[in-house]
């Protein structure tokens, strides 16, 4: 008789950080509210969930296209400091886990398979997640402002880390939290464990949803890829 192949694991881990591993979408509503107020015009729900998953920039145009006002790259450049500045004061006192997210982060490294973090969030507020993360969780960071201005919704995030890991995106499992970042995530050809948080995610195509973390483990793993 023929032998059936084994279950595969994935070739690697591709993890996002902001509402997948830790619940900080909250601590950004801070200062993006407050510098919606300095436009202004309070923050809409509407537009603030526009902006989960994207970077920084695009953060900002939406907040000044909110308010009616065309900013020139100086507006972009400052806004960005100063709600960058304020998450950072919030990220070194308040940044706490999604549930099962450390239990998952460990279990995924205890069965050897490569890793990387990969997130909207620029290299410097990284570094203070990271912090809480553990870094010994990762063998690589791709972070908002390392990808040439290309990033999530399109692929190049995620194919950068596949990349830096040595590995095939089709054979890598991503785990995200947000329209933006699963969009990402299956233009890069990953299968995705997606776990909504502040904003609901379609089912599609490469896409697995889950209502948290909790027992994502070597089996777990081997199932989602079975389920591509």
């Amino acid at each position: 008789m023929p032998e059936h192949p084994r279950p595969a694991l994935p070739a690697a881990v591709l993890w996002d950080m902001d509402g997948t591993l830790l619940d900080s979408e909250k601590l950004w509503d801070v200062p993006l509210s407050e510098f919606s107020e300095k436009l202004g015009t309070p923050l809409s729900a509407a537009v603030r969930a526009a902006m989960v998953g994207s970077n920084i920039p695009t953060s900002m145009g939406l907040l000044f296209g909110q308010s009616g006002i065309v900013p020139t790259a100086a507006d972009i450049a400052d806004a960005a400091e100063w709600v960058q500045h304020r998450v950072g004061e919030l990220f070194r006192t308040d940044l706490v886990f999604r549930p099962g997210a450390q239990e998952a982060l460990r279990a995924v490294r205890d069965t050897g398979l490569p890793t990387a973090l990969v997130t909207s969030t620029e290299r410097g507020l990284t570094e203070v997640a990271l912090d809480v993360l553990g870094r010994e969780h990762f063998d690589t960071t791709v972070c908002g402002d390392e990808v040439g201005g290309r990033n999530k919704p399109l692929p190049d995030p995620y194919l950068k880390a596949a990349a830096l890991l040595g590995v095939d995106p089709a054979h890598c499992l991503a785990v995200e939290d947000s329209p933006t970042g699963t969009a990402s995530a299956v233009a890069a050809g990953c299968t995705v464990l997606v776990v909504p948080c502040e904003v609901p995610v379609a089912e599609g195509a490469r896409r697995i949803l889950r209502e948290s973390l909790v027992g994502l483990d070597s089996a777990l793993l081997t199932e989602l890829m079975a389920r591509r």
